[in-house]
């Protein structure tokens, strides 16, 4: 028999690799983020279950709780060598000025409009502690209550900022912009969503922002956050500079709960980070700033990179 004759064809040579793209590599990152966050999150959180005690007698497991996004955030970064620079750290001038000032403003403002009416309406009883450790027991109520709220404005807030960090770094800081990214659709309203979730095992264990009916707490709680997520994703955002979010999340803790909660006599389903009034209010004022789309900025200065739905869709 005789042999084939060649053709003198050459083996065609082997298809390159697919590139990934970028909504692969942020999916890639998503997932270690949320592997580090449930990692962490589960040290944390069982520790606080297990003691029972409320979380302000745990400062040191609530602040690890609380940079557990943050430490995710760096670990997924560094995994992946994304570097640091979109977080971002720079202000960004006048705009990111007035942001961090909105930021500063917004939670006595907004608190003292719902526990102002609540207290005037009697849905909730208004009571300032004597804050004798700190030598104002002999001051009438509305001069603690003023004296409180100074306190937590300006030393406290600060002091919060360093807490606060450790959850916008992550949150706004890192999983926002990977939704975004990964192409999730409506990015904002899930990294909302993660972040509320995220505190309700302590919410229906009855040691966080826990009203009357826990159950009734949880959700009131989803919503109020929900609304305060799509105002700290507008600060973020819009700014380029995560700053803006830290700021409003620090003063948020240390005004709404060190002195609107504080002056409330009892828990009660209308005020607090759990009350109906409270969510009304967030999301009132998330609708007011981005009811409709707006543009994405990682950094400032920067094209943005992508539209983003508001809380209308």
């Amino acid at each position: 028999m005789s042999e084939p004759a060649e053709t003198g064809a050459s083996p065609a040579p082997p298809e390159a690799p697919p590139v990934p793209t970028r909504a692969d590599e942020a999916r890639k990152g998503l997932l270690v983020f949320f592997a580090v966050v449930a990692l962490g999150s589960g040290v944390f959180q069982g520790l606080l279950l297990r003691s029972g005690k409320p979380i302000g007698e745990s400062p040191w497991l609530v602040y690890g709780l609380m940079w557990t996004p943050g430490v995710a955030s760096i670990a997924a970064r560094l995994v992946f060598r994304e570097g640091f620079r979109d977080v971002s750290f720079r202000i960004g001038g006048s705009v990111g000025w007035k942001a961090i000032g909105f930021g500063w403003l917004l939670p006595p403002v907004l608190g003292s409009v719902v526990y102002g009416l609540a207290w005037a309406t009697g849905l909730a009883g208004f009571h300032v502690p004597a804050l004798a450790d700190v030598g104002l027991s002999a001051l009438g109520q509305p001069a603690r209550f003023a004296t409180l709220l100074g306190l937590t404005l300006t030393l406290v807030s600060v002091l919060s900022l360093f807490s606060a960090a450790g959850e916008e770094i992550g949150w706004r800081g890192y999983l926002l912009t990977r939704l975004i990214e990964a192409e999730v659709p409506r990015p904002v309203l899930v990294s909302s969503l993660v972040w509320a979730l995220w505190h309700v095992p302590l919410i229906v264990s009855g040691q966080y922002a826990a009203g009357p009916n826990r159950v009734l707490s949880a959700a009131v709680f989803v919503a109020t956050v929900v609304g305060i997520g799509f105002t700290l994703a507008f600060l973020r955002l819009s700014t380029g500079s995560v700053w803006p979010a830290i700021v409003l999340h620090g003063v948020w803790n240390a005004v709404i709960q060190g002195t609107f909660d504080t002056s409330t006599k009892e828990p009660s389903i209308w005020v607090g980070e759990a009350g109906i009034l409270v969510a009304v209010a967030s999301l009132a004022v998330a609708w007011a700033l981005v009811r409709k789309g707006f543009a994405a900025r990682r950094t400032p200065g920067e094209e943005p990179f992508a539209q983003v739905p508001g809380l209308a869709g």
